[in-house]
Formats: C-alpha cells, structure tokens, sequence
C-alpha cells in the first residue's frame, strides 16, 4: 500500500476532507520547497472553515481531543507535501516537527499529544516517517487553537510546485 493510499485511509479515518483546500490567515505561504526540503508553516487543526479542536489542554480541551488536534494538524502538513510532491513517496523523512500545545498550567503530557502527531506519520509515511521533534505548552495559539505543529519534509528532487 502506498503511502498516498495510507494518507486517504487515515485522512477518512479522522473525518478530514481531502477535497477542501488548505486554508491560511496571512500573507504567506502554508509550504515552502527549497531544493529537497519542505518547510511546512504552522499548521493548526483546521478543517474547511473550523478550528477543530479549541482550548487549552487539560482545561477546555481534554488530552484526547489535543490528540486529535495534533492528527489533524499533520495531516493538513502532509497534504500540503502532497500537493508540492504530487505524491508522498516522494517524502525520504522528517528532519524536524516542533510540535505547540496550548496548554492549562497543570498539563504535563505534552509529548504525548506530540506521538498522536508521531504516530500518524509513521502510519503514512512508514520508515520515511523517522524525525526529531520538540513539544513545548504555550499560554495561546492562532484562533485559539489547541495544537499547531510546523514540520520540514526532505523529498526527492523531482520539482513540482505548490
């Protein structure tokens, strides 16, 4: 099963539309190709027009919908590769995913909330999916968002463009 397949499996998996575009709240780009590599800007758990998942964790949010959050932030971060890629085989792995969680002041599982993101990779991308990551608690985040993640993708050199 290819790793496109996996990330549709997935992506219905969660409820995320692969037909809505990826929306964004400024003057930039959501990703950006720099010879083999993918800076994916912050990605936060949006579908179509709705924040999914808002609140801090372990307050308004409770620890499994942060998990949730951080699913759909990478998915909308791979579907973003897939759209430069034209397929996610062309990912070889993740060298950085910083993971940011919105956080009450007595929630400590934050890098639990980073393996949901974690997991979904390695369920997409399979050995392609090793990285480095950080996950750190915030006071706030875009929108009021529980979760945004920013990742950088090495691909193959094959050019398409977002």
């Amino acid at each position: 099963m290819s790793s496109d397949h996996r990330f549709e499996v997935q992506a219905q998996s969660l409820g995320f539309p692969l037909s809505s575009p990826i929306k964004i709240g400024g003057n930039y780009t959501p990703a950006l190709r720099d010879g083999d590599l993918i800076y994916v800007s912050g990605q936060i758990p949006r579908i179509a027009d709705s924040i999914a998942v808002v609140g801090a964790a372990g307050a308004e949010a409770s620890f499994e919908q942060a998990c949730f959050a951080a699913q759909i932030s990478t998915l909308r971060a791979l579907a973003l590769v897939k759209q430069i890629c034209g397929s996610l085989e062309a990912v070889l792995l993740v060298p950085r995913m910083s993971v940011f969680i919105r956080s009450a002041l007595t929630f400590t599982q934050h890098s639990e909330v980073a393996d949901a993101a974690s997991d979904l990779l390695s369920a997409v991308l399979g050995p392609c999916s090793a990285h480095s990551r950080t996950s750190v608690g915030v006071l706030q985040l875009p929108k009021g968002a529980t979760v945004e993640l920013d990742f950088i993708f090495k691909v193959s050199a094959q050019r398409n463009s977002l």
